[in-house]
């Protein structure tokens, strides 16, 4: 069965950037569709991002429009998000999901979603 990991996350301030990383291994994620959700202390989890199985219909939150970035390469099992202009409220757990249908994106509440990683933490200081 696919297995997704995260990585990448981290402090920064404001203003400065970072680039998760979700891993898949176990199996291909060339056909599905691909996610990134957040978590901030206190609320819920939030979709941020996603893209399909072949980087086709990349779709963003309003609140990260512009300043996020998601991108595949299926050759290395590997989704991408980079994070730009970063701030405070940025601040959460961030999650990798996969869905699989390979062109679920935009698929924007998480019980959609098959499989996710454990999170990485991203903390942007003011």
């Amino acid at each position: 069965q696919l297995q997704l990991v995260e990585s990448g996350g981290g402090l920064v301030q404001s203003g400065e950037s970072l680039r998760l990383s979700c891993a898949a291994s176990g199996y291909s994620f060339d056909s599905y569709a691909i996610a990134w959700f957040r978590q901030a202390p206190g609320k819920k989890r939030e979709w941020v991002s996603c893209i399909n199985d072949r980087g086709g219909s990349p779709n963003y939150a309003e609140a990260v429009k512009g300043r996020f970035t998601i991108s595949r390469d299926n050759a290395k099992n590997t989704m991408y998000l980079e994070m730009n202009s970063l701030k405070p409220e940025d601040t959460a757990v961030y999650y990798c999901a996969a869905d699989y249908s390979p062109s679920a994106c935009p698929t924007y509440t998480d019980y959609e979603y098959d499989l996710w990683g454990q999170g990485t933490q991203v903390t942007v200081s003011s």
